[in-house]
């Protein structure tokens, strides 16, 4: 494809308009003109086969897998090769998803001379979460004589994988993340005596009766004891509800009022200060949301690397009306991996979850004690009744964690100050009832060993890690 450039244009403007202008005055003028107008088309009919000759054996290869973090700046390297002996100047662009913002769209660049490729770091950022396919690039030249601009389109084959970003959650637990091992540090007495065997010795006045070996007392003749271990590979999983309760949009604090455009103000202008307050002031642009899903699991992937730094085993477990993806509890980088590819293409399904199906899914898979830490929304009171049935099947086995976002509105009546109309006052109401309905779920997860707690959609992986280290230190697993 060729497409006119200005000097062409031009061109024809400077040779057509007096060759016109000449050939109604003077007739014998008509055939210069005539004749410097065919050599202008030649020349432009030249310099158009020429230039369609320029693009040919440029080839443009990206990496077959990129990888990218969710709102944070990257570099996606873009190889080119020219097989030809003089250097190209190229434009280049690249046909980016919609959800992946290019710094530039297009590139200027000097394509090597030779067989070797030349390597061109395209910033971008990805602002949604998810696998991508880029399917095809464009090029664009020059002809020789600069009356064209030569282009084409060429096909590449790139998946974009665009992974949570950990950043924010990892700098609230950056305590747990440091090598304790610096002088100065205080080791933490772990309370309790451990539930696994370990051996056997001679009994010592002061052991408990119920540490007693009975069958060993009776073959040896003394009293023996039972010595116990704390256990350090216990099995962590996260259970995560991806149906249409975890669509809700939550505030996004990863995402910074920076991006909203502001106001300029121009030289000569009333500063701010001087300006009348307004009554109610309309925001520039909107407080940027996400779904809770996003929170589930970034919190769960950090919550694995908790996990492993103190010695236990980490696995995922999603679900809507079926379970889709169950990774079993290990540890290393190789399995934090698989977790996190199996995570970060999962999306909010409208379907309503199945509490049931998950609990009878994990009694069969899970025959070790594990601690499961389910992040779900239960403030639907016909859900709730599944989920309840569901802790029954689990909570014979499990060490079970029940963990949802605190909703927006929801707290006891008296407890905001700002009402001022009506229309407040019933929104209050209805906070209210909604609180002590889960209120009253809490007190029945209770009784039944698995306690609901509502956490802050700000602080999800802080308030989830304080919880497993708890447990850890409590050894109540």
């Amino acid at each position: 494809m060729v497409v006119p450039q200005t000097r062409l244009l031009i061109w024809l403007a400077a040779v057509g308009l007096p060759w016109a202008a000449a050939a109604a005055v003077s007739p014998a003028a008509r055939w210069l003109g005539a004749g410097l107008l065919l050599g202008l088309v030649g020349a432009a009919l030249w310099d158009g086969v020429v230039g369609l000759r320029r693009l040919r054996g440029l080839e443009v290869q990206l990496p077959q897998v990129i990888r990218l973090a969710k709102d944070r700046p990257g570099l996606v390297p873009v190889h080119l090769r020219n097989p030809h002996n003089h250097p190209r100047a190229l434009r280049l662009g690249i046909a980016w998803p919609e959800s992946i913002q290019a710094t530039d769209d297009q590139y200027t660049h000097l394509a090597p001379t030779g067989s070797g490729w030349a390597r061109l770091d395209w910033p971008c950022t990805a602002r949604r979460r998810g696998c991508y396919r880029v399917t095809e690039a464009r090029l664009e030249t020059g002809s020789p004589l600069g009356l064209w601009a030569v282009r084409t389109a060429q096909a590449v084959e790139a998946e974009v994988r665009v992974y949570p970003n950990l950043q924010r959650e990892r700098r609230q637990l950056a305590g747990l993340f440091l090598h304790r091992t610096t002088p100065g540090a205080h080791a933490q007495r772990l309370v309790g005596k451990g539930r696994e065997f370990e051996q056997l010795r001679d009994y010592i006045p002061g052991d408990s009766f119920e540490d007693i070996h009975w069958k060993a007392t009776a073959k040896r003749g003394r009293p023996v004891t039972k010595l116990f271990q704390i256990e350090r590979t216990q099995e962590i999983y996260v259970v995560i509800d991806f149906s249409r309760l975890s669509a809700r949009p939550v505030s996004s604090p990863s995402r910074s009022a920076a991006w909203c455009q502001q106001p300029d103000t121009q030289a000569g202008s009333t500063p701010p200060a001087q300006l009348a307050p307004s009554p109610q002031p309309v925001p520039l642009c909107p407080e940027p949301t996400e779904p809770a899903l996003e929170r589930f699991i970034s919190a769960a992937l950090v919550l694995g690397s908790v996990a492993e730094q103190h010695g236990d085993l980490f696995g995922v477990v999603s679900f809507a009306d079926k379970v889709q993806t169950f990774i079993r509890a290990r540890t290393g980088p190789a399995h934090y991996d698989a977790c996190r590819e199996a995570l970060y293409q999962l999306e909010p399904r409208m379907v309503s979850p199945d509490f049931e199906e998950v609990a009878t899914f994990i009694r069969l898979h899970l025959r070790r004690r594990a601690l499961l830490m389910f992040l779900t929304a239960l403030d639907d009171p016909v859900l709730a009744e599944g989920f309840v049935r569901a802790v029954d099947v689990l909570g014979r086995q499990h060490l079970l964690r029940v963990n949802m976002l605190q909703p927006p509105g929801v707290r006891p009546l008296f407890t905001n100050l700002g009402v001022s109309r009506l229309d407040d006052l019933y929104d209050e109401l209805a906070g209210h009832l909604q609180w002590q309905r889960l209120r009253q779920l809490q007190k029945v997860l209770q009784r039944r060993g698995a306690p609901l707690a509502l956490l802050d959609p700000g602080r999800l992986t802080a308030q989830l890690a304080e919880q497993y280290l708890s447990i850890k230190r409590r050894q109540v697993l």
